[in-house]
């Protein structure tokens, strides 16, 4: 209970002060506490430590008008990251640290408006193909005030996305890029490069599988069921603080089951003999098969075999068509456009693509592997003629 003090002014005249403990203020977690004095009867401070404490319960501990989208972020955070796979949670700190705490932290939240937000999501459109992920992250903190009660209205819930350049004109050069390969144009591809094995296994799997390059590297022989033909995808690489590590895949439907073809099979048995004979030429230890990655490099650092690095694809491929120029050219990603769009062509309903690739929303695989190649399109024409028979 709080004490109210009688003491003596400069003047020799008595006034009466307190010192009130608020609680703990949930956006700092520091204690609170307020301190008044000069009233000139006792009565009158009870009065006011009345209003004091009801103003408190009513309007919570903080002057709101004083609360900056700094340290509205730093509580929302504390939390988010609890939530999160680390890795994410790293993306999550470093889009705020570059871009958005820059435009609005040192600014009070109410004092933040729709213009102001306008004006931050139209440069980062100038600079960024992703700024509308920048517009999510930035307006999960203005929903956790409204949430808090620290402001009545949402701007950035009335910001205008601006249309990037490509999506307002027509880009035939973007038009014609190439985002799958045809099945005559895989076949070619995977011909060029199988003096090595590793490569050629490795560049199979993503076109046969769908799998993600983090998915591929992530592989153990356990992974893979040669007697149900099947491979597990639950798991991948990451490269966080200088550091290689396996990850829980992030959702659920990303943590499938795939069916494989005997010649893929095959082709990977065969890989695990050379694999095996090239740990014994560097008289490095062969793990068990949960331990041992299906796809390894040597580690000049460690002086031992280890994971592939995250561009070590990317680098292959990069000279593979300085080698074969003759090659249709596509990124590592593709193999799994190109994975989705052969599906699609064999004839492959969308839920079986998006179960098979791992898709969590269905409109993902219907925006993204609605590619059709030029084979499936003479199947069409070939089905409307054969039934209008004409």
């Amino acid at each position: 209970m709080t004490n109210i003090k009688k003491y003596k002014k400069n003047d020799g005249t008595n006034a009466y002060m307190f010192n009130v403990y608020l609680g703990t203020d949930p956006v700092t977690g520091k204690k609170k506490r307020t301190t008044r004095r000069g009233f000139k009867t006792k009565k009158e401070a009870n009065i006011a430590l009345s209003n004091i404490i009801v103003e408190a319960d009513e309007l919570g501990l903080r002057q709101n008008d004083h609360i900056t989208f700094q340290e509205v972020f730093e509580d929302w955070f504390k939390q988010h990251r609890k939530e999160v796979k680390p890795t994410t949670g790293y993306a999550i700190e470093s889009r705020f640290r570059r871009r958005i705490l820059p435009v609005f932290g040192p600014y009070k939240m109410k004092d933040i408006s729709r213009s102001h937000c306008q004006k931050a999501i139209n440069a980062w459109a100038q600079e960024l193909k992703t700024f509308k992920d920048y517009k999510i992250q930035a307006n999960l903190v203005f929903r956790y005030a409204m949430k808090m009660d620290i402001i009545k209205s949402n701007p950035m819930e009335y910001v205008t996305l601006p249309k990037l350049k490509h999506e307002m004109e027509y880009n035939a050069e973007l038009e014609e890029k190439k985002h799958y390969y045809t099945r005559e144009e895989l076949k070619s591809f995977l011909k060029s490069i199988q003096d090595d094995y590793m490569v050629y296994t490795m560049f199979r799997l993503l076109a046969f599988t769908g799998a993600r390059k983090g998915e591929l590297y992530a592989l153990h022989w356990s992974d893979v069921d040669f007697n149900h033909k099947k491979i597990s995808f639950k798991k991948t690489l990451i490269h966080t603080s200088g550091q290689k590590q396996l990850q829980t895949s992030k959702t659920k439907a990303s943590r499938r089951v795939v069916n494989v073809d005997d010649e893929t099979l095959a082709i990977l048995k065969k890989w695990r003999g050379k694999q095996i004979q090239r740990y014994l030429t560097l008289a490095a230890p062969f793990q068990s098969d949960d331990k041992q990655p299906i796809f390894t490099v040597y580690n000049q650092l460690k002086h031992d075999m280890d994971y592939c690095r995250l561009a070590y694809l990317n680098e292959k491929l990069e000279r593979i068509y300085l080698k074969n120029p003759e090659l249709a050219q596509i990124n590592v990603h593709a193999f799994r456009h190109t994975h989705a769009s052969l599906l699609f062509a064999a004839g492959a309903s969308i839920k079986d693509v998006q179960t098979r690739l791992g898709h969590t929303d269905i409109q993902t695989t219907m925006d993204i592997y609605t590619h059709v190649t030029d084979e499936a399109k003479e199947k069409t024409g070939e089905m409307f003629q054969k039934y209008m028979n004409f």
